[in-house]
Parts: C-alpha cells; structure tokens; sequence
C-alpha cells in the first residue's frame, strides 16, 4: 500500500509540474524587439515578462528579435523560432522594410506566410503594426501602412496599430538615432501594448486554447 500510495502522490505532482509550467510567448521581431541599444534587462522581452508576471501571469517571452531583420529574414527563421513551442507570439516585423524603401507587397507577402505558418503551427498571434517614415511619400505610405490592418482582418489575429505609439519621434525616449527606444521608451511601449497582450492571452491562469 506505501509504494501505491508512493508512485501516486509521485504522479499526482508530476500531474501539477506539468500544470504549472509556464505559457511561451514568443516576442518574434526586429532590433524593437531584440533590445538594440540598450542594456539586456532593459529589452522589450524582458519588461514584458516582469510586467505580466506582476498581473498575475505564469510565462516565458522568448526574445526572438533579431536586429536588422526585415519580413523577408524573420520568414527565413520562423521555423527556427517555432523550436521554442511558443503558445503565442507577438509579431513586430516590418520597421526595417520601411526604413529602406522596400516593395510593400513583398512585406505584405512575408507577413502574410509568417501568420500563416503560425496560425499552421497553432499559436495565437498579436500582430504589431507598423507605420512607413513619411520621406517616402504619400503613395509609399498609404500602401505600406495599409498591410497590417489588411492582414490581422485576413487572418483573423488581433492588431496592436502601432508598435512604437508614444515613443516614435521623442527624444526623450529615443536613441541619438531616434530610431530605436531608450530603456524609458521600452517602458513606455510595455505599458501601452501591455492591455492587447493580456487581451490575447486571457485571465491570469487560463490555458492556452
């Protein structure tokens, strides 16, 4: 009887390690996400994570950023980035099409093959929209700020307008580059995306669906 007693309760808390491990959630993008500039606590992940945990949120957000990347090299890792068996993921691409003048069609068709392969691989997507620099005139504009609207509608996956809302432009809470967000701007952005993202994961405790 001790040793059935024994490998139950062994079961029943493995049983309860396996509810409690952690949800994935993958923050995949560019040199936003990746924490460019400044200190590694201070990335967008990691600020992410301690201000879920601090609703009440048992995750892990994997930092899949990678600087530099347009849509065209997050497409190329995306299997990669799925080794991690996220649950969700955050996907912040596109700042970099932008920036270089890039075709928005072919930014539109490698978003919409990442959130194809994700909706394949069945993690919940927030997709982080994108603003075109207005340099690059009018036309460029109006079609490459449309991409993101058009496909959270054509898949069906919840919009964050725009990533960099409250921080774009301020030198306050940018680099010298005012590009990239200072560890104030990081803030800044955490806070602003932080409702969305628990829009997208549920309740504190729920499981992923």
């Amino acid at each position: 009887m001790w040793f059935v007693a024994s490998a139950l309760l062994a079961l029943a808390s493995s049983a309860g390690a396996a509810e409690a491990a952690p949800i994935k959630l993958l923050a995949f993008g560019d040199s936003l996400t990746a924490g460019y500039g400044v200190a590694p606590e201070a990335a967008y992940p990691v600020k992410l994570q301690a201000a879920l945990k601090s609703k009440g949120y048992d995750v892990q957000v994997i930092n899949a950023g990678v600087s530099g990347d347009t849509t065209a090299g997050g497409l190329a890792r995306l299997d990669w980035a799925l080794g991690d068996k996220p649950d969700y993921a955050l996907v912040e691409l596109g700042a970099n099409d932008a920036l270089r003048g890039l075709d928005p069609a072919a930014a539109r068709a490698n978003l919409d093959r990442i959130l194809t392969g994700l909706e394949q691989a069945k993690v919940k997507v927030l997709l982080m929209g994108m603003l075109a620099p207005r340099n690059w005139g009018a036309d460029y504009q109006q079609h490459f700020d449309k991409i993101f609207p058009d496909l959270a509608a054509q898949h069906h996956v919840p919009l964050y307008p725009f990533f960099l809302d409250g921080v774009a432009l301020d030198p306050k809470l940018n680099q010298p580059d005012m590009l990239h967000p200072l560890a104030a701007g990081v803030d800044v952005i955490v806070a602003r995306t932080l409702p969305a993202i628990q829009q997208l994961l549920g309740p504190p405790g729920s499981a992923p669906s």
